[in-house]
């Protein structure tokens, strides 16, 4: 189940879209075109706008979905029949366009409210399958795989004073993972802060390593669409980000190849307190042949604490969303 401030901004993206003019109206009305919606959906929607929880969201999402009713990129004026929200839940294929709303059948709207996360996929999908959904032959821990005695090195460090656990990274239990992330919370022992820079170090060094020899070896400019999330659909971006509303339409490849020419994608180690890597994508508008650059990082880290799970790669975007290229304001 989603968090209440995602459950809010994304439901009332879908609610702006009626043409009500305002949220009391359209919450208490219920429209039935918001076929996905169960009773709990609305009474949970409800009691959060009374409550006046999030209000600043609600506000923001209705008004994105007022947007997106006038624009004439989207639905130009004509209130939707069907709006379908997928409520956080994994589609059982293999998804590319990531979207939250689907309207009409049609329109696929991704809500990213000031969030500059593009993907969080394993280390191993983002270098060894270049983002794609196939399988990947090496699941092993990422640590261990790039970084095996730096890992381990930290390992016995933090456990020394410890019974009962192994004596190899590896060989933690999940119970046992997540009482050593529980005891870590206060901070690192003696000694482990320069293993961790080390461990740092050697990751993010092998990770840029691996990946750029991924992407020499495969298609770049395939990788690079699904770096920047340009999906095989059109999709629009609905949300926010510190510079205030953010409503973008996004192309497909062959509109992005109309409109630009790749030139190269490139990754390397970046110093930032924990494993980074960072990316930039090399590109010219056909328009004016001018070499433009899109940037962001990667950040390989756990999840839920020190060792309590093997490491993400989250990938970031560092620049504005407005300035990818694909990606067109309302």
């Amino acid at each position: 189940m989603p968090s209440d401030r995602t459950f809010v901004t994304e439901l009332a993206t879908g609610l702006g879209m009626f043409g009500d003019d305002d949220l009391d109206t359209v919450i208490a009305r219920r429209p039935s075109a918001f076929v996905s919606l169960s009773g709990q959906d609305w009474d949970r929607l409800s009691e959060l706008w009374s409550d006046h929880q999030f209000g600043a969201e609600f506000v923001g999402g209705f008004l994105n979905g007022r947007a997106f009713l006038a624009a004439p990129d989207a639905l130009n004026g004509r209130p939707p029949r069907i709006v379908e929200w997928t409520g956080g839940r994994r589609s059982p294929g293999d998804e590319v366009v990531p979207s939250d709303l689907r309207i009409d059948h049609v329109y696929l709207v991704s809500c990213k409210y000031l969030s500059g996360i593009l993907h969080n996929p394993s280390p191993a999908r983002l270098v060894d399958g270049l983002l794609s959904q196939a399988p990947v032959d090496d699941a092993r821990d990422w640590y261990e795989r790039v970084a095996p005695l730096e890992y381990q090195e930290l390992y016995e460090i933090c456990v020394q004073d410890e019974l009962g656990l192994p004596k190899l990274a590896t060989a933690m239990s999940t119970t046992e993972r997540r009482g050593l992330a529980t005891r870590l919370r206060s901070g690192w022992p003696g000694g482990a802060v320069e293993a961790y820079d080390r461990l740092c170090r050697t990751v993010s060094g092998a990770t840029a390593e691996a990946w750029g020899a991924a992407i020499r070896a495969g298609h770049a400019e395939t990788a690079m669409w699904r770096l920047l999330r340009i999906g095989s659909a059109p999709y629009f971006v609905l949300g926010s980000n510190p510079s205030g509303a953010m409503r973008l339409r996004v192309d497909t490849p062959w509109d992005w190849r109309q409109a630009y020419r790749f030139r190269r994608l490139q990754v390397g180690p970046q110093e930032g307190g924990q494993p980074r890597v960072s990316w930039s994508v090399v590109y010219e508008d056909r328009r004016t042949d001018e070499e433009r650059v899109v940037r962001g990082h990667v950040e390989i880290r756990w999840s839920h604490g020190r060792f309590a799970q093997p490491p993400e790669a989250k990938v970031y975007l560092d620049s504005r969303h407005e300035d990818v290229p694909g990606y067109h304001g309302l």
